[in-house]
C-alpha cells in the first residue's frame, strides 16, 4: 500500500503509542484534530482531510468513543524507522 510522507510520519507516532483526539461539531462530525505523541507533544503534520483518508483507508480506527489508534492494517503499511531514543 502506498502512503504518503504524512501519513507515514503520523502513522509512525501512532505506532509508537501516540493517538489523534477529535472534537465534535453541532453536526455531530468531526471538525478538529489533534494528533499526540507519546510524550504528549502536538504532531503539526496532522490535518482534518489527512485524518479522513487514513480513517477511510482504514488505517486508524476509534473504540467506544476514544482516541483514534493505528489499526492492524495501520502497522502493516508503515515502513519501519529507528527510533532515535
Amino acid at each position: 500500500m502506498n502512503i504518503s510522507k504524512r501519513e507515514q510520519r503520523v502513522l509512525h507516532a501512532l505506532a509508537q503509542g501516540g493517538a489523534i483526539r477529535h472534537e465534535r461539531g453541532d453536526s455531530r462530525r468531526i471538525d478538529a484534530v489533534l494528533c499526540l505523541t507519546r510524550d504528549g507533544l502536538i504532531l503539526s503534520d496532522c490535518t482534518l482531510d489527512l485524518f479522513r483518508q487514513m480513517k477511510r483507508r482504514g488505517l486508524i480506527a476509534s473504540q467506544g468513543g476514544g482516541p483514534y489508534r493505528i489499526t492492524l492494517r495501520g502497522r502493516q503499511a508503515v515502513r519501519p524507522q529507528p527510533d532515535n531514543r
